[in-house]
């Protein structure tokens, strides 16, 4: 018995195909953890416990858009010692700096919201006001 292929068919496989080839990798492939292990991970990689869970979401799709599920993966597992320091290093920067790395260079999920204005408290986001008119020619109350 031969199967036969009718155009039809042919033309929906094509079809198909192609708008899958044009998909972000993020949309064609399920996560490779959830938001909530991401969450859990980026807070004790950080020693942080109040990270907003939408931005881990932002930051969980942008590292799985890069490919680097696996890597996540072992991380949330415990994985070896030492095995996926880089990547360990990459969700700590990313959540620092809004930043994460990619192939074709580093991609924005946030700047407002980084760890490092958190950090540097004698300074803001560009664009940030900092009080009134002047507020910059008094000196800091103690």
């Amino acid at each position: 018995m031969t199967n036969k292929v009718d155009r039809r068919s042919l033309l929906a496989g094509c079809a198909a195909a192609a708008i899958l080839a044009r998909m972000p990798g993020a949309a064609r492939a399920a996560p490779s953890i959830g938001p909530d292990a991401f969450l859990r991970l980026s807070e004790r990689l950080t020693g942080k416990s109040s990270l907003d869970p939408d931005l881990a979401a932002q930051f969980l799709a942008a590292f799985d858009g890069e490919g680097r599920g696996a890597e996540l993966s072992r991380l949330v597992d415990g994985g070896a010692p030492g095995a996926d320091t880089v990547a360990a290093d990459e969700v700590v920067a990313a959540w620092y700096t809004g930043l994460v790395p990619g192939k074709a260079g580093s991609r924005l999920v946030t700047y407002d919201e980084a760890l490092v204005w958190s950090v540097l408290s004698y300074t803001k986001p560009a664009g940030y006001c900092g009080g009134a008119m002047g507020y910059w020619a008094d000196p800091p109350e103690e």
